[in-house]
């Protein structure tokens, strides 16, 4: 493929900034690839990795001559990376992020950029509950959305750059409105997580069921929560800090729901309970039918075939 830049600086190495350095060295779309992070025991594996071609402990040293600046990192360090970045950026240099939450990263970030940048906030929607340089690998964004959420002055020749650049990792691309991407994200990840995380704490702190119990005989259900449930802490503590508005809206509206199906089960109102199961069932068909999914069910069991 041709190459897209010359030079391109990843701010972070973890699931996501590792995956997109392995796009970009399989797929040649950069002359050098610069990485970036606070940990030098992070840089280091990614350094034996071969992630990049330079490694710096220093993002303002990393962007230096950066066409393209992807910021990987937990939505609450946004503002202090660009603060860092933002003295030592090269003129007409893109620079975007990865962060669930947009309209916090805005706020954080756009203040610190100079006009002679093009400051174009992302977010590609695809990851697993692994994170960290090892986590990352090449097909990670093929057939997923990356939302764009550029502002009213975003230049549309640097749009259509990082768009194709998205594209040819393999995602379909949207542009979006911060606000709007803030509550749409909060009730298809953030919420599933959060429910995720409190199910299994609720499971953990069971008086009359003991751990080694939920373990021995977790069903798929269960099971799946634990997947969600497993992904980066600092991440969705930030995600939670940063998108507290939506998330508390779609709480809300979750907890009204869980108060109907209460009364439902505890009067016995089949009806109802048989109405909401099926509108559900129709949901997951709809995301299959859009790619988002198989309908290839395991349970785990091809994986403990193996064994």
């Amino acid at each position: 493929m041709a190459r897209q830049f010359e030079t391109i600086a990843l701010i972070g190495i973890g699931l996501i900034g590792s995956s997109i350095a392995r796009e970009i060295k399989d797929k040649g779309l950069a002359g050098t690839v610069v990485v970036s992070t606070r940990s030098p025991e992070t840089l280091k594996r990614a350094e034996e990795l071969g992630l990049g071609d330079r490694y710096t402990l220093s993002a303002a040293e990393a962007v230096k001559d950066a066409d393209l600046v992807i910021v990987s990192v937990p939505v609450g360090a946004s503002g202090a990376v660009a603060a860092e970045i933002a003295p030592h950026l090269k003129q007409r240099a893109i620079v975007t992020d990865v962060g669930s939450t947009k309209g916090s990263v805005i706020a954080q970030m756009a203040p610190h950029m100079p006009a002679h940048v093009h400051f174009i906030p992302g977010h590609p929607i695809a990851g697993t509950e692994y994170s960290g340089p090892d986590a990352g690998f090449i097909g990670l964004f093929k057939g997923r959305w990356c939302i764009l959420t550029p502002l009213p002055e975003t230049d549309a020749d640097a749009k259509a750059k990082l768009r194709h650049f998205w594209e040819t990792l393999g995602s379909m691309v949207d542009d979006m409105d911060p606000e709007h991407h803030d509550k749409v994200l909060a009730i298809v990840s953030h919420l599933p997580h959060i429910i995720a995380y409190n199910i299994v704490g609720t499971a953990d702190d069971l008086e009359t069921v003991t751990e080694s119990e939920v373990i021995k005989y977790s069903a798929s259900g269960f099971r799946d929560f634990t997947r969600l449930a497993a992904s980066d802490p600092t991440m969705w503590r930030d995600v939670c800090l940063h998108n507290k508005d939506a998330i508390l809206e779609m709480l809300a509206r979750f907890s009204e729901d869980l108060a109907y199906l209460q009364r439902a089960i505890r009067w016995g109102d089949g009806d109802k309970l048989f109405d909401l199961f099926t509108r559900t069932r129709a949901v997951r068909r709809s995301i299959i039918q859009a790619g988002q999914d198989t309908d290839m069910v395991d349970f785990g069991r091809h994986a403990m075939d193996k064994k």
